[in-house]
């Protein structure tokens, strides 16, 4: 992991290898196709996908990258859509867990994909990009190995249920934001009384925060209340909501986003306390309330705040009535049209 959703022009994309889109000759087509022949310089590159031609829909071949930016290019033909076909979903999630396997065999560190067959194959662009999450899903949670996937999507359609959730949170964040300084200068003072109370507590790995006496000095009150309801460290914490959860460690960093070695390192090591980022997505894995989930960024030191776009972003899709599947790709495209940090990607 990750899976980080982008909009831009995957020619120029300084990855190891992009994804084609491509027919089952191999031959220059329109659309991202055809611009990634060019960008490699048609003639070149023709002759080498010759060389490979032909393959079967849903196959994958990976060819040099030339005078594009990527180091390689890895062509997969994708299905054509019709609704009674029913083979198409299996096809189109092995053109992306084929064509992943090419970047692990040369232990790529980034690909870049375009939402195969949602152009001029007509797959519906919402179906398609829920069969690449899945295949992507599966494939870097069993991958040994370190690889970021990017996901360059042009259509909206393509977040369809994210796009119901679109259209309020704008009023929500107009609502909440923070414009006073004094109130920001508050709750960033809060933030920063968590975060000594966590180092404090570094120091004191048997002791819970109800056990704080106030001889720390005079701030203590205020940390103990904005902590009262906190009985475990981050690590013991979040254990507890795995197991409430009845989830696998599997279930939760693959739907957290985030690398199977980062999630390793939080469950192996008390002591250590990931970012706000990874905390937030685990929340997100874990499909906690909002309640439990500034519960659980206390515990590390951090705060909910109104002062910043993305911390609303991610308090309204939590508190949403309407929102049950808790899917942190609706809610990274959210923060993606906001121009917001997505949940996840840092490691």
């Amino acid at each position: 992991m990750p899976l980080i959703i982008s909009r831009n022009d995957i020619t120029q994309l300084s990855v190891d290898a992009i994804v084609n889109a491509a027919n089952t000759s191999l031959k220059q087509g329109g659309g991202v196709c055809g611009a990634i022949f060019r960008a490699a310089g048609a003639e070149q590159l023709q002759k080498a996908c010759d060389r490979l031609a032909p393959i079967r829909t849903g196959e994958a071949a990976i060819t040099d990258g030339f005078k594009s930016k990527a180091r390689y290019i890895i062509h997969a033909a994708g299905p054509i859509y019709s609704e009674d076909n029913t083979v198409q979903e299996r096809q189109l999630y092995q053109c992306y867990h084929n064509s992943l396997m090419l970047a692990a065999q040369k232990k790529l560190l980034s690909v870049a994909f375009p939402l195969i067959s949602s152009g001029i194959y007509g797959y519906p662009p919402d179906k398609a990009l829920s069969i690449a999450i899945k295949a992507i899903h599966d494939f870097l949670g069993e991958y040994d190995g370190s690889m970021t996937v990017y996901m360059i999507v042009y259509n909206n359609d393509a977040f369809s249920a994210a796009q119901k959730l679109y259209t309020n949170v704008q009023s929500f964040i107009d609502e909440n934001l923070v414009k006073d300084d004094r109130d920001m200068r508050q709750r960033w003072r809060e933030q920063e009384l968590a975060q000594i109370k966590r180092m404090r507590y570094s120091n004191m790995p048997t002791m819970c925060a109800d056990k704080v006496t106030a001889e720390h000095d005079s701030d203590s009150d205020t940390i103990d209340d904005a902590f009262s309801n906190i009985e475990d460290n981050f690590n013991r914490l979040l254990f507890r909501h795995i197991r409430e959860k009845n989830m696998t460690n599997v279930e939760v960093y693959k739907n957290a986003n985030i690398d199977r070695r980062l999630f390793s390192k939080i469950i192996s090591n008390e002591n250590y306390t990931p970012n706000k980022n990874t905390i937030l997505a685990l929340a997100i894995s874990l499909k906690l309330n909002i309640d439990e989930t500034r519960t659980l960024l206390n515990s590390a030191g951090y705060a909910i705040s109104h002062a910043s776009k993305a911390d609303l972003i991610i308090e309204y899709y939590i508190m949403h009535p309407n929102n049950k599947d808790y899917n942190i790709y609706d809610l990274n495209f959210l923060l993606f049209k906001y121009n917001q940090e997505q949940l996840g990607q840092v490691v």
